[in-house]
């Protein structure tokens, strides 16, 4: 393990500006610049927050990229874009970076329309493989002569999409390079067979050692020994399937080379120059350490895969207050105790979903099935038909890959699947790749659904026993990346009556009928509107589906509008579900929809993305105040 980077001066890197700068240098002064490039990094990122260990585990690789292709004639994609900082810094966004994620700066992931040089958008994983073979294609038709290369981490290599682009590389005809950055992590530490499979290729050197033994001798045969240098191949080929792992990727089409180290820039840009015009499929296996140079990183790379921004002062009054993923952590630790059917699934998220002490203290019933979400879905309905409860817990913004399978696989079937999502609404500093603004719509449209929001951490226990205690249909639990109020630990759990909503606060003139943590935040709205004499009733839809038809009856009876507030695009969110159902009722009254408008909302802090759209309780009391005065 490497010791802290010391404290070094920026002598090269405020002179690269773009990677025809990075040509100019020597060996080595590309290897200081790797230094100092990487101490940029460290320094930027723990002030302003963002994905550091992925970062600081491609410097060297970063440098060699640019350095031997010609960027961005060639065509150079990450995957997902959390290894991407070093790319930015060196492709004229040095200083921008100091502003990374934060709102009106630069974005944490690949954006095309903020470089040329980033080839693809990125947010989620698996995607680079199939985008860089239809540039490929796209070259090949046009008979141009970029190079086209992608980046793809082995945790992202686990999800279908990329085996789906590896089927499908036998299109390719001339240059395609597939770097595979192989360092044991997505965010969490990698699983699976496929890993086990990588684990071989970098541990057994036989294969390697002999090929370069056998080549090297044939090397010596008079040029007119041809037959025997074809009987070599032919063993060669045999010889594989035994000691060789890699051959897996020569059967989807691919030369192999590897594994080489990911930290030997040396090595890295000798190996670039030799393959990078092959006219054929290639893939590089290079092996690289997550968070090298921070050993704190190093040590700990699933926490310092991303980190908030530097905190000014502690906030003693959120210190006693857990967020919500905490809260679903704790209540599965305990629902298990009790309930032994329960089973929890994850796909690449136990951090992030806070199941790391269930993970712990049930093992044998947790199963992370990698960045794989269509999988989770589906694996869970076969649990399901197997007499368990399985509870699939996934990002909302992830959750939309396996949206064919929660219809056809889980609700077609009735089976009572639970899903819980996080990041649910606004996330805040990633932006538009991971908020997630379309969860209300998208489950709410499929039959048998129910689809339900949580507004504190007691209901949000209440909510997950509610969702077990019934077996007839699947379940959504969907909560923002927040704090959440109320969460008593010792407190008992009880059922809810499903489609059933809450009466917060009962006044006239208008209704506020809103879902969630929206809840919360109308609350606070109500002394504001209050001081402008408005007394609005305040209704808390814990469930957007089922609707509770006796109280949305009650109120269109006794007011003439309606306000629905939700943190979710306002394109087929709960407004427009409500609007529906009043129609089709012929209830006279007036709904009005607040929300999230139909555009993707930019990066910033959660606060500020609330305010912008207005959902906070200023925003919402504004909103009030100007349909009151029309």
């Amino acid at each position: 393990m490497q010791k802290e980077t010391k404290k070094i001066e920026y002598k090269l890197l405020p002179t690269v500006d773009s990677p025809d700068d990075l040509k100019k240098l020597d060996d080595t002064e590309l290897h200081n610049l790797a230094s100092e490039l990487r101490q940029y990094i460290i320094e930027t990122v723990q002030k302003t927050g963002g994905h550091l260990a992925p970062s600081l585990g491609v410097v060297e690789l970063t440098i060699a990229l640019h350095y031997v292709l010609n960027t961005p004639e060639d065509k150079l994609v990450w995957d997902v874009g959390h290894q991407a900082y070093g790319h930015k810094i060196l492709t004229g966004r040095r200083e921008a970076i100091k502003h990374i994620r934060q709102y009106g700066g630069i974005s944490g992931f690949c954006k095309i329309y903020e470089s040329e040089y980033d080839t693809f958008g990125a947010g989620h994983a698996s995607t680079s493989i199939s985008a860089a073979l239809g540039m490929a294609v796209a070259r090949d038709l046009r008979k141009s002569n970029e190079r086209v290369v992608a980046v793809i981490g082995d945790g992202a290599l686990t999800g279908g999409m990329a085996f789906e682009g590896l089927n499908n590389v036998c299109n390719i005809k001339g240059q395609f390079l597939v770097i595979l950055n192989d360092n044991e992590m997505s965010i969490s530490r990698n699983v699976g067979s496929l890993r086990q499979y990588l684990t071989r290729i970098i541990t057994n050197p036989r294969y390697l050692n002999f090929k370069n033994q056998v080549w090297n001798s044939l090397a010596l045969l008079p040029k007119g020994s041809s037959a025997i240098r074809k009987f070599g191949r032919k063993v060669m080929e045999s010889l594989k399937n035994f000691i060789a792992p890699g051959i897996l990727f020569e059967e989807f089409g691919f030369r192999y080379f590897g594994p080489v180290d990911g930290h030997d820039l040396n090595q890295l840009i000798a190996t670039l120059r030799n393959i990078k015009d092959l006219k054929y499929p290639v893939l590089l296996h290079v092996v690289t350490q997550k968070g090298r140079g921070l050993a704190s990183a190093e040590n700990d790379p699933t926490k310092y895969h991303g980190i908030g921004p530097q905190k000014v002062e502690a906030s003693d009054k959120k210190q006693n207050i857990k967020p919500f993923l905490a809260a679903f952590g704790r209540i599965a630790c305990e629902m298990a105790e009790v309930k032994k059917d329960l089973l929890f699934i994850s796909a690449a998220m136990c951090d992030g979903t806070g199941l790391v002490e269930f993970r712990s203290k049930f093992p044998e019933r947790f199963f992370d099935v990698g960045i794989a979400e269509e999988h989770a879905v589906t694996y869970a309905g076969g649990l399901c038909v197997s007499g368990y409860r399985p509870v699939v817990a996934i990002y909302s913004t992830f959750l939309q890959r396996a949206f064919d399978q929660m219809i056809h696989d889980v609700a077609l079937q009735k089976l009572p699947v639970i899903f819980v999502m996080d990041r649910a609404g606004l996330v805040g500093e990633d932006g538009p790749t991971h908020h997630g603004t379309f969860d209300l719509g998208y489950a709410s449209m499929i039959p048998n659904m129910i689809v339900a929001a949580p507004r504190t951490g007691n209901e949000l226990r209440d909510l997950l026993y509610t969702a077990y205690l019934q077996d007839k249909n699947p379940f959504v639990i969907r909560y923002p990346k927040d704090t959440c109020v109320e969460f008593d630990e010792n407190r008992k759990p009880k059922k809810l009556t499903v489609g059933e909503w809450d009466m917060v606060h009962q006044g006239s003139d208008i209704a506020i009928i809103s879902v969630g943590v929206m809840t919360n935040a109308a609350e606070k709205a109500l002394p504001m509107l209050e001081k402008d004499r408005i007394y609005p009733t305040l209704v808390h839809a814990r469930f957007v589906k089922p609707i509770d038809e006796k109280v949305f009856g009650q109120i269109a009876k006794t007011h003439k509008t309606v306000v629905t507030v939700e943190e979710n695009s306002l394109r087929g969110g709960f407004g427009n579900y409500l609007s529906s159902y009043a129609s089709g009722h012929h209830y006279d009254v007036k709904i009005f929809s607040h929300g999230i408008p139909d555009e993707f909302i930019e990066h910033g802090t959660r606060e500020i993305l609330l305010q912008k759209v207005g959902l906070d309780a200023e925003g919402i009391a504004r909103t009030v105040r100007n349909i009151m005065h029309r």
